[in-house]
């Protein structure tokens, strides 16, 4: 889906995502992660291959939170909700998450903080539905 022009600026002023992946079990995990835009795929950097990338090669159905800060007319938190399944693809986190530093940490940070660090892996997700309140919501 075309990500509409409101999420995509909350999207890439920086808020914080909690990305929802599920466990073997059912149960699912929860991780905060910085998120950016690579045309209408939203994309999060992993250096390690960690539990939520575990996660989603056995089952690609993501869910992603944000908050926007702001109210809605009904004074309400607006915040939005992104459904879709994610594909997990090697090599370009360091470059991805380098980016995202100057949106989330501040413009000239070195991250992440070491030399040479590896490529590690990231998440692309199609967005397949949007919920939450706000000019994205339904």
């Amino acid at each position: 889906m075309k990500i509409p022009t409101e999420l995509r600026e909350l999207i890439e002023a920086g808020a914080l995502a909690h990305l929802v992946t599920l466990n073997a079990d059912g149960s699912p995990q929860v991780t905060g992660v910085w998120i950016g835009l690579e045309g209408d795929e939203v994309v999060s950097g992993h250096l390690p291959f960690n539990q939520k990338l575990k996660n989603v090669q056995r089952d690609p159905r993501v869910a992603i939170s944000l908050e926007a800060g702001t109210l809605s007319a009904f004074g309400l938190e607006e915040y939005a909700v992104l459904y879709g399944e994610g594909v997990i693809v090697e090599g370009g986190a360091a470059a991805l998450l380098q980016r995202l530093a100057a949106v989330y940490i501040g413009p000239g940070v070195k991250f992440p903080p070491m030399d040479n660090p590896p490529e590690g892996y990231v998440l692309h997700i199609r967005v397949e539905r949007v919920a939450g309140v706000g000019p994205w919501g339904n």
